[in-house]
C-alpha cells in the first residue's frame, strides 16, 4: 500500500510496546458467535464472555499480560421512557455527580485506594535490572494494578452515564475546562481519578444511543455562583461547601445549587418552547 502511494510510511512496532494487530478478511464480514470463535488465519479463539456479532475489522491487543479482542459493529439505539424531562449535572472531586433532583453519586475515587499499593511495588522494582525476569514479573504486576484502577473507574462512569441517558430527556452539563482544572497541583490527582473527559465521551454517544438530548452549558456559566432560588450572585470559594444566599436566605449544598441551575438554564428555554 505505502509504494502504491495509499498509506503512509510502516512504522515498525517493538514488542513488549501496545502489543495489537488488526485483522480485516480482506474485507469479507467475520462471524462471531457464542464463546468460541473461529477468526481468520488464525483459527479457533475462546473468550471469557459470549460475543454475538458480525464485523469487518478485529483487533487484537495485549494488556497486562492478558489478550482482548475488540470490534466495531453498528447498533441501533433504543428509546427509552424518561422518568424526567431535564436535569442537571454537576461533577466533582468529592462527589462524582450531584443531580439537580437530589441523586448524589459517590466517588469511588480508585486511584486513591490503591495509590499506597502502587507506591509499594514501584519502590520494591527500583533496583531490578531491566529486562530480568523479575523486573518482568514486576512490572506485570504494576500494570495489572493500573488496569484494576482503569477498570473500577471505567465500571462507575458507565452505570452513571448510562443511568443519565436512559432515564432523562435532556441531560445538562457544564463544559468543563479540564485542562486548566489540572493546573491546580493540590487537585490534580483528584480531578484526574475521577475521569471527567470519559464521562463526557461516553455521555455523547450514550444520548444517541437512548434517545436523550446533551446539552453543554458554556463554562463561564456561574452554575456554583448564583443562588438557584432568587438569582443572586456571589463569590464561593472551593472550601466553602454550602452556599447561604444573603437575599433570600436559601441554604443548599453547593453542588446541588449548581446542578439546579444547569437545570434552570435549558428548562426555562424547553418550557419557553413548549
Amino acid at each position: 500500500m505505502f509504494f502504491k502511494g495509499l498509506a503512509k510510511h510502516p512504522r515498525f512496532k517493538k514488542k513488549g510496546k501496545h502489543d495489537s494487530f488488526t485483522i480485516d478478511n480482506c474485507g469479507k464480514p467475520i462471524e462471531l458467535n457464542g464463546w468460541n470463535h473461529k477468526l481468520p488465519f488464525i483459527g479457533i479463539v475462546k473468550t471469557y464472555e459470549p460475543i454475538e456479532a458480525t464485523t469487518k475489522k478485529i483487533t487484537i491487543s495485549k494488556q497486562a499480560g492478558d489478550w482482548y479482542l475488540s470490534c466495531s459493529y453498528e447498533f441501533l439505539g433504543t428509546t427509552t421512557a424518561k422518568k424526567t424531562d431535564v436535569i442537571g449535572v454537576d461533577l466533582g472531586v468529592k462527589t462524582l455527580a450531584t443531580l439537580s433532583d437530589g441523586k448524589v453519586f459517590k466517588s469511588v475515587k480508585a486511584y486513591q485506594k490503591f495509590e499506597a499499593k502502587l507506591s509499594r511495588l514501584q519502590y520494591l522494582n527500583r533496583h531490578k535490572e531491566v529486562g530480568s525476569a523479575n523486573w518482568k514479573k514486576a512490572q506485570l504486576k504494576i500494570a495489572r494494578l493500573h488496569r484494576k484502577v482503569a477498570n473500577i473507574r471505567k465500571d462507575a462512569l458507565h452505570k452513571l452515564t448510562t443511568y443519565l441517558a436512559k432515564n432523562h430527556g435532556i441531560v445538562v452539563i457544564e463544559d468543563l475546562n479540564i485542562s486548566g482544572m489540572l493546573r491546580n497541583h493540590k487537585l490534580a490527582k483528584s480531578i484526574a481519578d475521577q475521569g471527567f473527559y470519559e464521562f463526557r465521551r461516553q455521555l455523547e454517544y450514550k444520548c444517541e444511543w437512548y434517545g436523550s438530548e446533551l446539552v453543554v452549558v458554556d463554562r463561564f456559566f456561574p452554575s456554583s455562583k448564583t443562588c438557584s432560588n432568587c438569582g443572586h450572585v456571589q463569590d464561593m470559594p472551593l472550601n466553602v461547601r454550602t452556599y447561604d444566599c444573603p437575599i433570600c436566605g436559601l441554604s443548599i449544598d453547593r453542588d446541588l445549587n449548581a446542578s439546579i441551575n444547569l437545570r434552570n438554564a435549558v428548562g426555562s428555554v424547553v418550557n419557553a418552547c413548549g
